[in-house]
């Protein structure tokens, strides 16, 4: 079985108006991501996605460009299922034979941003090839999965004072979770506006639901740690991403100073990056986004870190549908994974380009059974959203 393809779109789909919100990301009026479609000889279909935005919207022609003109031509006639090679020449480049034969890595300048990226969305494809052409899901081929259905919690929450804590009920409503997570940060201007949000929403669930934050990394130190003290008798889950990703030495005194366990990692690449924040001691809770840390396959390794450590693993999952089900896949097979995202701001990039429904019930999301990632593409979707040039 040999490669026989690669092709990438610039994915954007609109966003009703009525749905929309603002954020520190200001409004998102569409959800966008590079989508890659993947074939073999035998006519095998694996697809991925790759990002190079955390948050849902972004401007994709050059990782788009890069997939279909510089990485995509490098696989073609490759056998799909040696995966680890292929992630591992990619990333080392020209020097990728110096680097199995020495055993260790020799990457080239690149080793961040769209580079891993387009690896990410290739490997995706090609554990869903391996696993249609195997006839089983990937968490089977990644040893195995720990249960048939996993806790979600509800991803949204960007309401003000007086109404976050009907917005985050409403989530509850749709889904039966015990879990929410709602923004807080830059979008408020002062830690002191962010805290009387939380403390709402708080006021509004009660105390048997866990309620997390996330400030996307727009927080300062000491105003992370303002708004922690704030907070202090809210009882939150977690603090996602207090500050930048740049200052990790930052963000562990964040979490030395809070009691609050610190989550991070969705803007993160290669399990490199994610050695840092362990060693660095800045995160109970290690979020990898499988379309930008390296797919799955850097994904569960990051999860094996995670263990090592006796650390949580809680993949960043606000994406689009490949990137969702391969962090369902990852969610499955990792000892350390305990709870799954799901997006209850707008995501169409989930809806639209699964034929299937992908929904939560009772808390519960259920893990595939089909071959592969488990996603059945809308393939009409793609023809319909994809930007043209």
């Amino acid at each position: 079985m040999r490669i026989t393809s690669a092709q990438a779109w610039w994915v954007q789909i609109p966003i009703e108006t009525d749905k929309q919100h603002v954020s520190d990301f200001g409004r998102l009026r569409t959800f966008d991501a590079a989508i890659l479609r993947l074939e073999t000889d035998d006519g095998l279909v694996g697809w991925g996605e790759a990002k190079n935005a955390a948050g849902s919207a972004g401007t994709y022609g050059t990782l788009v460009h890069l997939l279909n003109h510089e990485f995509g031509p490098k696989i073609i006639g490759r056998d799909p299922a040696d995966i680890t090679w292929i992630w591992e020449d990619l990333y080392n480049g020209v020097r990728a034979e110096k680097a199995r034969v020495a055993g260790h890595v020799m990457p080239e300048l690149a080793r961040r941003g769209m580079t891993i990226a387009a690896i990410s969305a290739i490997d995706i494809a090609l554990w869903d090839i391996l696993g249609k052409a195997d006839g089983k899901p990937v968490w089977q081929l990644l040893g195995g999965r720990k249960s048939d259905q996993m806790r979600a919690y509800a991803s949204g929450g960007w309401a003000d004072k007086d109404n976050i804590g009907n917005q985050l009920q409403s989530y509850i409503d749709q889904g039966g979770f015990d879990g929410v997570k709602m923004r807080v940060g830059a979008m408020d201007g002062t830690p002191y506006r962010s805290a009387e949000r939380v403390i709402a929403a708080r006021k509004a669930l009660g105390p048997d639901v866990d309620l997390m934050v996330d400030a996307h990394g727009t927080f300062n130190v000491a105003d992370a740690k303002r708004f922690a003290y704030l907070v202090r008798d809210c009882d939150l889950a977690w603090f996602e991403e207090p500050v930048t990703g740049d200052d990790k030495t930052g963000m562990a005194e964040v979490r030395e100073a809070s009691h609050v366990p610190i989550s991070a990692g969705e803007s993160e690449a290669t399990r490199f990056d994610f050695r840092d924040l362990i060693v660095g001691r800045c995160a109970d809770i290690l979020q990898p986004d499988p379309a930008c840390c390296g797919g799955i396959t850097e994904a569960m390794r990051i999860g094996t870190l995670a263990s090592s450590f006796n650390l949580r693993l809680a993949p960043h999952l606000w994406a689009g549908a490949p990137c969702f089900f391969a962090g369902l896949q990852v969610c499955a097979a990792s000892p350390a994974s305990f709870t799954v995202e799901f997006s209850l701001g707008a995501n169409p990039m989930i809806h639209e380009l699964s034929k299937n429904p992908v929904e939560v019930q009772g808390g519960m999301i259920a893990i595939p059974e089909a071959p592969g990632i488990g996603l059945d593409m809308n393939e009409a979707a793609i023809s319909k959203f994809a930007i043209k040039g």
